[in-house]
C-alpha cells in the first residue's frame, strides 16, 4: 500500500538514485524523479521532472504538491570549487527555501561520511562528534547538515542526514570492510527515515551490519534502520588482495580514505 501521495527523488539519473528510482515507486502513488542528466524513459507511476538546483524558480516548482523529498541530487565527490558551490550549497539552500515555501515536511538528505573523514581509523565516533571534513565536498555537506538544522528549528521541516558511507553492490577494499552500505540496506535506510513517526532533525551512518565499524549509530535507534547486509563475508578476499597496508598511507590513516590523497583540485 502506497504511503505518500507523491515522492520527489533528486539525483535520480547517479549511481544511488537510479538504485532508489525503482524501489520508492512502492511507498507512494507518485515518484517525481529529478536530475540534470539523463532520466530515460519514465515508469508507470513516475513524472520526469529535469531542474537544476541552482535554479531556484525551478525548484520551487519542482517541490509543487510533493509530501517529502528524498534527496540525492548534486555534486557527490571531490570536485572543483564552483560546481560544488553550485550544486551543494546554493542549490540545498534553493531546495529548502522551495520545501518551506510548499509546505514540505519531511526531507532525507544524501549527506556523506566525508563529513567526518579526518578522524583517523583508530576511533569509533558518532554524530554528535564534531565534523572534521577531509575535503571541499565534504565541506559542503557539512554545510548541508547545518543548514538542514536552521531549517528545523526555524520552520518545523524533519531533515534525517544520511552520512553515506562506501554503497556498492559488493564491497571493494578493505576500507568498505567498515564503511560498505548495500544497495537493499540503503534502501532499508531511506524507507525508515521516510515512514518513522519522528524524525526531528536526525543524522545517523549509512553502513550495513558490518562487524568493524567506525561509527556509533545508537543515537539514530529512533529511526528504526536495521541493515541485514554485511561486508563481512567478503572479508577473506579482501585481505588476500591487500594483504599488507601503507601505515603511513593517509588514505589507510583517516576514515576519509583515497579523498586524503587528492590535492586541492582546481
Amino acid at each position: 500500500m502506497a504511503m505518500f501521495n507523491r515522492l520527489l527523488l533528486t539525483g535520480a539519473a547517479g549511481a544511488l538514485g537510479g538504485s532508489l528510482r525503482p524501489r520508492l515507486r512502492k511507498l507512494c502513488d507518485t515518484l517525481r524523479v529529478s536530475d540534470i542528466a539523463d532520466l530515460g524513459a519514465a515508469a508507470e507511476g513516475e513524472e520526469l521532472r529535469p531542474a537544476a538546483l541552482e535554479e531556484a524558480g525551478a525548484m520551487l516548482a519542482l517541490l509543487e504538491g510533493v509530501d517529502a523529498v528524498v534527496h540525492f541530487g548534486g555534486v557527490s565527490s571531490e570536485k572543483a570549487w564552483v560546481p560544488t558551490l553550485a550544486a551543494n550549497v546554493v542549490g540545498l539552500y534553493n531546495l529548502y527555501e522551495a520545501a518551506r515555501k510548499q509546505s514540505v515536511k519531511r526531507i532525507v538528505y544524501a549527506s556523506s561520511n566525508h563529513v567526518t573523514g579526518c578522524y583517523p581509523v583508530g576511533e569509533v565516533i558518532s554524530p554528535q562528534d564534531p565534523v572534521r571534513p577531509d575535503g571541499i565536498y565534504g565541506v559542503s555537506k557539512a554545510w548541508g547538515e547545518n543548514l538542514s538544522r536552521l531549517y528545523f528549528d526555524r520552520y518545523g521541516i524533519e531533515t534525517a542526514c544520511l552520512r553515506i558511507g562506501s554503497c556498492f553492490p559488493q564491497p571493494r577494499d578493505r576500507r568498505m570492510l567498515s564503511t560498505w552500505l548495500s544497495y537493499d540496506d540503503l534502501e532499508r535506510l531511506v524507507r525508515a527515515c521516510l515512514t518513522a513517526p519522528v524524525v526531528g532533525h536526525s543524522i545517523v551512518y549509512g553502513m550495513s551490519d558490518n562487524a568493524a565499524t567506525w561509527w556509533d549509530n545508537t543515537s539514530a535507534r529512533h529511526l528504526g534502520f536495521r541493515p541485514q547486509d554485511s561486508a563481512d563475508k567478503s572479508r577473506d578476499a579482501l585481505e588476500a588482495k591487500e594483504p599488507n597496508v601503507d601505515l603511513d598511507d593517509p588514505a589507510v590513516i583517516f576514515q576519509g580514505g583515497f579523498i586524503l590523497r587528492i590535492g586541492p583540485a582546481d
